[in-house]
């Protein structure tokens, strides 16, 4: 299972270190990067991206504005990236400057995928939705028992 919350810093290169606890739920070298939302990257290993992307593409029409542009904003910039013997990837200059990457990053691992954030935008994002999350936690204590 892909969990966890981490921060690492991206090298000079565009380099982002995986942390070893996620890369040891991950088989094969090879994951899929792409724009997600809240200006933060989604790295998918390729099964789950092959879920998500197909579900996508199956459930809406190219002939709609709506659709057109959930394939353009996270589709289109879908890359294939490897893990090098170190564990990084290599993320893509348009890819860092659609989330807004500068040096240090949060990696959160979320069941199926991951998000990766500058640490500046993931900050003002935990701040401005702080009570939204509340709310949503409030929905949820009828629905949600353990």
């Amino acid at each position: 299972m892909l969990t966890g919350q981490f921060q690492n810093a991206l090298d000079d290169k565009g380099r982002l270190l995986i942390p070893s606890r996620i890369r040891a739920e991950i088989s094969g070298n090879v994951l899929v990067i792409t724009r997600g939302l809240d200006r933060c990257l989604w790295l998918f290993p390729p099964e789950h991206w092959r879920a998500l992307s197909d579900s996508l593409m199956g459930a809406a029409s190219p002939f709609t504005r709506r659709a057109r542009l959930l394939q353009r904003r996270i589709i289109a910039p879908a890359q294939e990236v490897e893990l090098d013997k170190a564990g990084r990837v290599n993320i893509p200059q348009a890819l860092q400057s659609a989330a807004g990457l500068q040096r240090e990053c949060v990696i959160l691992g979320i069941k199926k995928y991951v998000e990766i954030w500058d640490v500046d935008e993931y900050d003002a994002y935990l701040s401005e939705s702080e009570e939204e999350f509340q709310e949503a936690a409030e929905e949820l204590g009828g629905l949600v028992s353990f």
